[in-house]
Formats: C-alpha cells, sequence, structure tokens
C-alpha cells in the first residue's frame, strides 16, 4: 500500500495519465470492437491474487459479454483515487481508509465504493518467529518496519493500549518498497502485513512467522481492504456501465471460488512474473475470504463503514467528519 499521504499532495482536478503502464485491452467480440464501450480500470498495485476476478471475467470474456472492453492501468507515479478521482479513470482498486481520508479532505474527492473485493480485513502484524512476538505487550524494546503513514502509527497505538503495553517503546522505521523477507531478516523486527500474500508466502518460503490479525484485537479494524471504487461522476452519468462492470466482476471472483488454480492461470497471463506457487496457495485463500460471510460477493455494510471512520476520526486521521453513507453503495451489485 502506497504512503497515504501521497494521495493528499497528488489529486489535481486536471491530471494526465503520463507514466502508467497499460495492460492489453481485452479481446472485442466477434461483432466488432466498435460495439464495445471502452472501460479504464486503474490498479492499486502491481497485478495480484486481489485482482484475479477481474483478469478472469477479462479472459473468459464475461466484459465483452456486457458489451465492455477494458483498458487496464496499472499507475506508476499517481495513485489510482487521484485518477479515478479527477475522472481519468472509470473503475479502480482503493481502500476504506483511502477513501475514508479522500472524502474528508480539505479539498474532498467524490470516490465511492461499489463493491468490497474481500469481504474482512486480512492485515496484521507479522515477526518472524524467533522475535517472540505473540502479543502487542511484545512489541516494546522492539522495531517496527512499515511505510511511514500516520495509520500505521495509530494501529500500533490502538493494539498496544488495549494490551497495556506502552507504545513509546517501539522504535519506527520507514522501510517503504523492501521485501517484508529481507527487511525482518537484517533491519526490522516486525511489520504490517496481508496475509493474504506475505502471510501465505511466509508458508510456501517455510519460513514460520507469528501473526496479530488487527480484527482480532479491536472489532473497529476490520474494515473493507481492498474495494472497488468509482466517482460520484460516473455514477451520475454512466450508471448503466458500472453495473455491468460488476456484473462481469461477480462472475469473474466467483469462478475464482470455484476454481482457484484455474484462476491463477488468468493472473498470470497478464503477470508471468509473478510467483506461481505463492499465487495458488494465495488464490486458495482468498476463495474463502471473498464472500465470507456474506451471501453476494462485494456486498459492504454501513456499520464497517461507520465504525472505522470513526475510528479513523477518533485518531485524528481525518480533517473533517466523515459520512459513511455516501462514500459507498451496493446499489450497482447484481443480485
Amino acid at each position: 500500500m502506497k504512503k497515504i499521504i501521497i494521495l493528499m499532495l497528488c489529486f489535481m482536478l486536471s491530471v494526465n495519465v503520463i507514466g502508467c503502464q497499460s495492460d492489453e485491452p481485452s479481446e472485442p467480440n466477434d461483432q466488432g470492437a466498435e460495439k464495445l464501450e471502452k472501460v479504464t480500470f486503474i490498479l492499486d498495485w502491481l497485478p495480484n491474487t486481489n485482482h484475479t476476478g477481474i483478469y478472469t471475467a477479462i479472459e473468459k470474456g464475461y466484459f465483452t459479454e456486457e458489451g465492455l472492453e477494458i483498458e487496464i492501468i496499472q499507475p506508476t507515479d499517481v495513485d489510482v483515487n487521484t485518477l479515478v478521482g479527477a475522472g481519468q479513470g472509470d473503475l479502480g482498486v482503493s481502500f476504506q481508509e483511502q477513501i475514508t481520508m479522500a472524502r474528508t479532505a480539505k479539498n474532498p474527492i467524490p470516490l465511492v465504493a461499489v463493491a468490497a473485493i474481500i469481504q474482512h480485513n486480512t492485515s496484521g502484524f507479522a515477526a518472524p518467529i524467533d522475535k517472540n512476538i505473540n502479543s502487542p505487550k511484545d512489541f516494546e524494546g522492539k522495531k517496527y518496519g512499515g511505510w511511514g503513514t500516520e495509520l500505521e502509527t495509530a494501529f500500533l497505538k490502538t493494539l498496544m493500549k488495549k494490551d497495556g503495553a506502552d507504545f513509546d517503546k517501539i522504535e519506527i522505521f520507514d522501510v517503504t518498497g523492501q521485501d517484508f523477507f529481507m527487511s525482518v531478516k537484517n533491519d526490522v523486527d516486525f511489520r504490517w502485513i496481508f496475509y493474504g500474500w506475505d502471510g501465505i508466502a511466509a508458508q510456501v518460503k517455510n519460513f514460520p512467522i507469528s501473526f496479530i490479525k488487527l480484527q482480532d484485537v479491536d472489532p473497529r479494524l476490520d474494515f473493507y481492504t481492498p474495494v472497488l471504487v468509482t466517482n460520484e461522476n460516473m455514477i451520475k452519468n454512466k450508471p448503466d456501465v458500472i453495473r455491468k462492470f460488476l456484473r462481469a466482476a461477480k462472475k469473474g471472483y466467483e469462478y475464482a471460488i470455484e476454481n482457484p488454480d484455474k484462476a491463477v492461470e488468468d493472473l498470470l497471463k497478464h503477470a508471468p512474473e509473478t510467483d506461481k506457487d505463492i499465487a495458488i496457495k494465495s488464490q486458495e485463500y482468498l476463495a474463502k475470504e471473498y464472500k465470507k460471510g456474506n451471501e453476494r460477493w462485494g456486498e459492504m455494510k454501513l456499520d464497517t463503514w461507520k465504525n472505522f471512520g470513526q475510528w479513523m476520526y477518533e485518531n485524528n486521521l481525518l480533517q473533517n467528519e466523515f459520512n459513511a453513507e455516501e462514500a459507498f453503495t451496493n446499489e450497482f451489485l447484481p443480485e
């Protein structure tokens, strides 16, 4: 996850999609490309198993069936929220905390979440098992390596307070861009990771870790990460495009739930550099998380947005109070 502060510094009403990498558009159907409506979809990061449902929907022709031609953009120097907020992308992959910050900024960014890719927050703090970090109390006297965001500091303070620990007894280092495994071997004791990738990678690499999931310590930290996002202008002027996109995406993710091994092949066609062994195990893990506790893929709950937004406000992460009802909608999800 990129530094959240970049979101605020980079936003401009007029932004050119310069320095972005574009994936090949989905193949047109036999009826001719001119009948397909082009949709620009912006990733949050490198292609990974969070995105598998989108790539499966492309490869299986689900978007084409809806009359859409998908161009995937991988931003390199401007983040997804800036681009989608400025209308330089139709939809993209973002996170609840970033949308919340964007909508409450001094100059609000009109982002709206339209589907949760994963139903629950799978992130937490991880450390090599020999660091003996088994609870937030064990953070005392240790070195934390992170992205240098205020959000991480707030997570640490919340967990340590819950466990009666002293936040002032940890050292924090910015290790942005460094691999989890190398950094905990050489520079720091623990890091914030998403179990669906780094946790699974630790299993595959036979690298034992301890893992403290955020929501297990404080239920308010069970938020949507990642989500599909669009902007208010798209909702006002192209609601049918959003509905078509989500119908296809839902089919893609449901295929990935039922066929994780095959769905990984769709991802690897677009990201051949991905470690296949880790990707398969990650996909098997996420297949159980995409709809966990929900009947319908993508559906979001108001309480989840309210509770985490209130936690962010109480921890001085927001410039203004947050209206959760305006930040997300389920109205475009297929039944």
